[in-house]
């Protein structure tokens, strides 16, 4: 199959994923240049939430290794975003320099993402979000390690895609306001961690519970909502009476 044709429609979901995606020697200096876990956690931002937490980000493309940093100038290049603008049929794409959402992805035992669809507008440049790439780099994986690429229907009831963080795979969709996915739990060894490369109406991300995730949507994630909306009290403040 060429590489123009591996973009699909799955009812109104734009879905790709390509194996053996980089030069076989090149996507090894690349698994190789990443940062540890620890490393990344103090070069990034982590995120400990409800829908996300152990996975750690580093969007700051001074701080990529040599390796890293050439992946980033090719899937940025002129030449591959046209090509990809031709794959998935949206016209005009351009590469965000700024990876907002973007750049080094890693997460570690426990690590999970819950299904979201991302946010829709770089604050920094006003561009659309309109296309998502992740590149892999995990070595070996297995099924049980988890850390699966899952993608859904606009109800969140059913499962269109299903892809393993397979080393050298790249996978990606359309990002629209239906565009659901997720990460499911991160199941590997604690000495191990899932490497996902690069991730590209107003909205910030929103998350959903799986269909079997019935503690999480009913209670988990509106609690944290609660938590989060509310109006915070300083030091030596008093909650207001309920009058009635």
């Amino acid at each position: 199959m060429s590489f123009e044709n591996r973009c699909e429609r799955r009812r109104d979901f734009r879905i790709y994923c390509i194996d053996a995606f980089l030069e076989p020697a090149f996507a090894r200096a690349v698994h190789d240049a990443f940062p540890s876990y620890a490393q990344a956690e103090r070069l990034g931002h982590s995120f400990a939430g409800v829908n996300e937490k152990r996975k750690t980000q580093i969007t700051d493309a001074a701080l990529f290794a040599p390796p890293i940093r050439r992946l980033h100038q090719l899937l940025a290049s002129d030449a591959f975003v046209e090509r990809m603008s031709y794959i998935s049929g949206i016209p005009n794409l351009v590469a965000d320099p700024l990876l907002v959402g973007g750049g080094i992805h890693e997460a570690n035992h426990g690590g999970h993402l819950d299904v979201h669809v991302d946010f829709n507008v770089n604050e920094s440049t006003g561009l659309f979000r309109r296309l998502n790439i992740l590149v892999y780099f995990n070595i070996g994986w297995l099924d049980a390690d988890g850390g699966v690429l899952d993608l859904w229907d606009a109800d969140v009831r059913h499962c269109l895609g299903r892809f393993p963080p397979l080393f050298n795979r790249a996978a990606g969709f359309a990002t629209s306001a239906t565009s659901w996915h997720g990460v499911t739990p991160v199941t590997c060894t604690p000495d191990r961690m899932r490497r996902p490369g690069w991730d590209g109406v107003k909205r910030s991300t929103i998350f959903r519970a799986r269909p079997d995730e019935h503690w999480k949507g009913k209670v988990a994630m509106p609690l944290e909502d609660a938590v989060n909306t509310a109006p915070r009290l300083g030091r030596g403040q008093a909650a207001p009476a309920r009058q009635g």
